[in-house]
């Protein structure tokens, strides 16, 4: 990675993103999130119009962001493709939301796994195939989920099965609105983890 320099901004970006590669400074990660959290929010509010989905996305931006950190050229701005991450980001929910998710670890990022519970006992009569694709979908999930520590499924369990808010959740739990979120984007990176184990065991 090339220092660009080209402006002030730009230099403020690359020392911070140096010092989150070099030495993993959270310090680091955690300013450079400060600094674009609020505008890549606002953004994904227009895009997707509900606050909760939008600070989702933010999160995930963010989360992609710095864990492909190294493949960052500084020939664009790191606010250019960190918006370009967030917009990816936007238009694959909306695909996904639109439509039946087409891989289970979109299930819990992009789109409420009820929605196959529901879409199972609803009126319209699925295909077999459809039905049997849609079981194995929701067992996975929930075999991959009950492998989650316990505050981490308990969380997972109240966003996308019970369906209550950040708010709600923090309220249930007796836990601050950051670790909420926290708690929900590494429940996120565990389940990622989890799942191909899972798909191999069943």
């Amino acid at each position: 990675m090339e220092n660009p320099c080209t402006t002030e901004k730009a230099r403020r970006d690359y020392v911070l993103l140096r010092k989150a590669l070099d030495n993993n400074d959270q310090k680091a990660y955690a300013e450079l999130m400060s600094l674009y959290r609020d505008s890549i929010y606002y953004m994904l509010m227009k895009i997707v119009k509900n606050s909760d989905d939008a600070e989702d996305l933010t999160l995930e931006t963010f989360g992609k962001a710095f864990r492909y950190l190294d493949k960052y050229t500084p020939q664009y701005a790191f606010s250019t493709w960190l918006f370009r991450i967030a917009v990816n980001n936007s238009i694959d929910y909306i695909r996904h939301k639109n439509n039946s998710p087409q891989c289970l670890e979109d299930d819990l990022s992009t789109a409420n796994t009820q929605l196959l519970i529901d879409r199972s006992q609803s009126n319209t009569t699925p295909t077999p195939e459809q039905e049997v694709i849609d079981k194995q979908r929701i067992r996975m999930m929930r075999l991959a989920v009950a492998q989650l520590p316990d505050k981490y499924r308990k969380v997972v369990e109240l966003r996308y099965y019970q369906e209550l808010s950040y708010d709600e959740i923090a309220e249930e739990l007796n836990i601050s609105l950051s670790n909420v979120k926290i708690q929900l984007l590494r429940a996120k990176n565990m389940l990622s983890q989890i799942m191909v184990n899972v798909k191999n065991s069943i």
